[in-house]
């Protein structure tokens, strides 16, 4: 069997270096992007050597800039088809400077440019370059996007990006289906060791977070990442258009 060349955004820390590193492992060439190239080369060491093959590429751009997404798609495009699109890139905005319209303006086009338009942009890039048939793109929500954000402010907009998301790949779905391209969104719930949560991480807010699962677990970014490898497998080729809690029971499924 052929290599296959899967890209995943976010891709240097966190949830996107153990879904890049799952994927290595399953004998994929993985691309990841993002914005800090250092990071990007510290993920790319540590997975070949937990590998043991020389098999990521690590390429630096900013999602939310459609010259730098146009620049990228090119890069990735010289490496042939893509076969998996993990589009993970996202991040929880701090709140408003103010209590101003103007601030909460900002505060949510952020959240809407790094949570939506990052996978819009990225996606609609390599659209042509998606394998045909057999294409798999799956997209990182959250679980926010089930049950709502926990603020009035810029949290709001953080649920409210990643559940326009859902509709979007709805509509891929519909549009790639006869393609034999199947698009699913995974909707994690609390995942610690990531770097999302920043100063808002205490020990009382993951003790929380714990007891809103029926597991009594925080997932991991492991969790995330041994589910994406069965949506990028052959054997989920009759899956798609779905939303996919995993979140230990802290949204039941509907």
């Amino acid at each position: 069997m052929l290599e296959r060349l899967a890209v995943v955004s976010g891709g240097g820390t966190g949830i996107g270096k153990a879904i890049a590193r799952e994927l290595a492992a399953d004998g994929c060439r993985v691309v990841i992007v993002g914005r800090r190239a250092e990071v990007l080369e510290r993920a790319r060491e540590e997975i070949d050597r937990a590998v043991g093959a020389a098999r990521v590429v690590p390429l630096k751009a900013d999602l939310t800039d459609s010259h730098q997404v146009s620049a990228a798609a090119e890069s990735i495009a010289e490496l042939g088809p893509v076969d998996v699109l993990v589009n993970n890139a996202g991040a929880v905005i701090t709140e408003p400077a103010d209590d101003s319209l103007a601030a909460l303006a900002d505060a949510w086009r952020r959240d809407l440019d790094t949570n939506l338009l990052t996978a819009v942009l990225l996606t609609t890039a390599l659209l042509d370059r998606l394998r045909r048939p057999d294409g798999r793109l799956i997209v990182i929500s959250s679980a926010a996007a089930q049950r709502g954000g926990a603020g009035p402010h810029s949290a709001g907009s953080y649920a409210a990006a990643k559940a326009a998301l859902h509709g979007w790949a709805f509509g891929l779905a519909r549009q790639l289906g006869p393609d034999g391209i199947t698009v699913n969104v995974l909707a994690p719930g609390y995942v610690a060791d990531t770097e999302i949560f920043g100063e808002r991480w205490t020990p009382e807010f993951h003790a929380a977070k714990v007891a809103d699962t029926l597991v009594g677990r925080a997932g991991t970014p492991d969790d995330v990442a041994a589910a994406v490898r069965y949506l990028a497998s052959p054997a989920a080729g009759y899956l798609t258009g779905q939303v996919i809690g995993l979140n230990g029971g802290a949204v039941l499924g509907r």
